[in-house]
């Protein structure tokens, strides 16, 4: 028997984006898309369990939304506002071009990355509009409160309406001073997909890291020269390889215990060549081309123990240069480890306290880090305070065995 919830809640992984941008495109009001949205999937938790799932669910919530955006703009409209009502409601006339490529979920994106919007602001609305991420999930991607998340994603909405910030991709000349804001976005819809943090939600979503995939193959259709976008595209497609052994018996698996035989060999191949492709254009690379170099460094070796750690070293040096957040540099510790031992590393990866206490990944370094040096009891606290941080069920799973078997 089908779980309704369950459908509904598969449904909105998968149909989220598309039922926003169709109304964004209809109506041009994020508030009216995200609400009428949001009131068709409960619709459809209602009535669902007695009628069933349809049959095309996704066009199902879009003739719903489309109807409750309808009566909402009824009772707001005004009556000496009737006749632009009608005109909103039931003008079918063809609109404007709408960019280089025609893509309702790709006009979201470059709508809700405008450059007259604050980056984060950006980013957050995006995550929410586009990914159908819930604010929860994406405060804990920023480290921030909940709070401050949804004022952010409520200026930027009103911003996009008072500043009439069209509904389209921008045109061919303005592409490249737009893409940075929007690979950004795509990327941490793609983490928040390879390793979800919401605690209701599979541990790894594949809805959002193949939507990610999709959006950015499409930009890089747009500006195939461009370095960052094919080295974004690289780098989704190298750490989307090794999904198929990144869970087991609902307990993530460590990259040094994954079974590299069931990773995507395709994938894999078409990662490491865009990677040679950027290596030959003898460009300086940016940030997402040297992750992915990182990667395919990673996905070249059969065993863990036959990668080449002074490469993959040396490559997070070349990343802190042009990157040197403190994520980065905990991850160039990990690899630190492998290449000089745990002690230099741990030392390292503690002057990040200040800037990463918060950070579960930072706990869970620390945990391993002591763990290989003996140090039991500080292994057992870093252990539990990565769990408490953590969102991630797999994750959970997977820390609080570590933590168990340190006896």
């Amino acid at each position: 028997m089908i779980d309704v919830r369950e459908a509904v809640t598969r449904v909105h992984r998968e149909e989220w984006a598309r039922v926003v941008a169709a109304l964004t495109r209809r109506f041009g009001d994020l508030d009216v898309a995200e609400e009428a949205a949001a009131e068709a999937f409960a619709t459809a938790v209602e009535r669902w369990p007695g009628g069933g799932v349809p049959p095309n669910p996704g066009a199902w919530l879009t003739t719903t939304a489309v109807r409750k955006a309808i009566d909402r703009i009824r009772r707001e409209t005004k009556r000496d506002d009737k006749h632009k009502e009608a005109r909103m409601v039931y003008d079918d006339s063809p609109s404007e071009p709408a960019g280089v490529i025609d893509d309702d979920r790709l006009r979201l994106v470059f709508t809700c990355c405008h450059p007259a919007l604050a980056t984060q602001a950006r980013v957050a609305l995006t995550l929410r509009m586009v990914g159908g991420l819930t604010v929860p999930e994406i405060a804990r991607a920023f480290l921030v409160r909940e709070s401050t998340l949804e004022q952010r994603i409520t200026r930027a909405k009103a911003k996009i309406k008072a500043a009439r910030i069209p509904y389209r991709v921008p045109s061919a000349e303005d592409l490249p001073a737009r893409v940075a804001g929007v690979l950004t976005v795509l990327f941490l819809v793609f983490n928040e997909g390879y390793l979800a943090t919401g605690p209701g939600t599979d541990p790894i979503r594949s809805d959002l890291t193949t939507e990610a995939i999709r959006l950015t193959r499409l930009i890089h259709a747009l500006l195939p020269d461009d370095g960052e976008v094919t080295g974004l595209l690289a780098l989704m497609l190298l750490i989307e390889a090794r999904r198929p052994a990144r869970v087991s018996a609902g307990e993530l698996v460590a990259l040094d215990e994954q079974d590299r035989g069931a990773w995507d060999a395709a994938l894999i191949a078409e990662g490491h060549r865009l990677v040679r492709e950027r290596l030959a254009a003898g460009v300086a690379p940016g940030r997402y081309q040297i992750l992915a170099a990182i990667n395919a460094v990673h996905t070249s070796a059969r065993d863990i123990r036959d990668t080449d750690w002074s490469q993959v070293v040396a490559l997070y040096d070349q990343l802190v240069r042009v990157d040197a957040s403190p994520v980065v540099v905990l991850n160039r510790a990990i690899a630190v480890a492998e290449l000089d031992g745990p002690e230099v590393a741990l030392a390292a990866v503690d002057r990040l306290d200040d800037q990463l206490a918060g950070y579960h990944a930072y706990h869970v370094t620390r945990a391993d880090l002591l763990r290989r040096l003996s140090r039991g009891e500080e292994a057992r606290a870093a252990y539990g305070k990565a769990i408490e941080l953590a969102g991630n069920t797999a994750e959970i799973a997977y820390l609080t065995r570590r933590r168990d078997q340190l006896g």
